[in-house]
């Protein structure tokens, strides 16, 4: 069992963080539909993720293994639906600059997929990939479920992937509608964990 520690909020811890899930996801088909030349998606995800990161510490939690080889980005959805980051639409611009309106496409399709009814929203749960398949991010999803059973709140979340898919089908959760289609680009799954009884 590894150590799951909490985030403590900083713009610093918010640039590490999200730099583990840009590495973790760089190879993710929908990251090369986002940016796809190579060395762009390496300048241009890093910070992007770091902007979902430092929103979470104010309308969510963060964790980690101790040894900070995986991260689980939550966002809590129960009381309020979760304001959008100010000022995106034109910090995307000035970050991705030609590929700005892809991560604008698939915030669209997002918000359109999003459920209301309370929950908590992993936004991001990410493995370096030296440390892919080792359980890392089974434990870190077990961790936060066992708050959320306790608490009797629902989950919900898009599988990047047909592999991711079938991961958070091991964690309980079960397609939610219909597969999210970006335009030219791979499915991505909605996904909805009930909390256990």
């Amino acid at each position: 069992m590894s150590e799951i520690i909490r985030i403590k909020p900083s713009s610093e811890a918010a640039d590490t963080v999200g730099a583990i899930i840009a590495e973790s996801f760089h190879d993710l088909a929908v990251s090369n539909w986002l940016v796809p030349p190579d060395d762009v998606r390496r300048r241009v995800l890093p910070p992007h993720f770091a902007m979902f990161v430092e929103h979470a510490f104010t309308y969510g939690e963060v964790y980690a293994t101790a040894d900070m080889s995986a991260v689980a980005v939550w966002f809590d959805n129960i009381a309020s639906p979760i304001p959008e980051i100010p000022d995106i639409g034109p910090r995307m611009e000035v970050l991705a600059g030609p590929h700005a309106e892809r991560f604008g496409l698939l915030g669209e399709a997002m918000d359109k997929h999003h459920p209301h009814e309370p929950h908590c929203y992993l936004g991001f749960l990410a493995v370096l990939p030296n440390r892919q398949g080792q359980g890392l991010g089974s434990e870190l999803v077990a961790e936060h479920h066992r708050r959320l059973d306790e608490r009797g709140t629902a989950a919900y979340l898009e599988a990047s992937s047909p592999r991711s898919r079938e991961f958070y089908l091991h964690h309980g959760y079960a397609d939610l509608g219909e597969p999210l289609i970006l335009p030219g680009g791979p499915p991505m799954f909605p996904m909805w964990r009930p909390p256990a009884s």
